[in-house]
């Protein structure tokens, strides 16, 4: 599952999207460009967060 996941991120990226549809689940996950992009963190525990947070449980 992880190779999808970093499939559908990189292919996003690639993009300039902001969004990719989780390839489990079918939810939106904002790419870190975008995080990284709004400049801040927002302790959410996003799955690409540039600013080192991790996601939690």
């Amino acid at each position: 599952m992880e190779e999808r996941i970093a499939a559908a991120h990189a292919d996003a990226v690639a993009r300039g999207a902001s969004t990719y549809r989780d390839p489990a689940t079918g939810f939106h996950v904002f790419t870190n460009s975008w995080l990284l992009a709004r400049g801040t963190c927002c302790d959410q525990g996003c799955r690409h967060c540039p600013y080192g947070t991790t996601a939690t449980p």
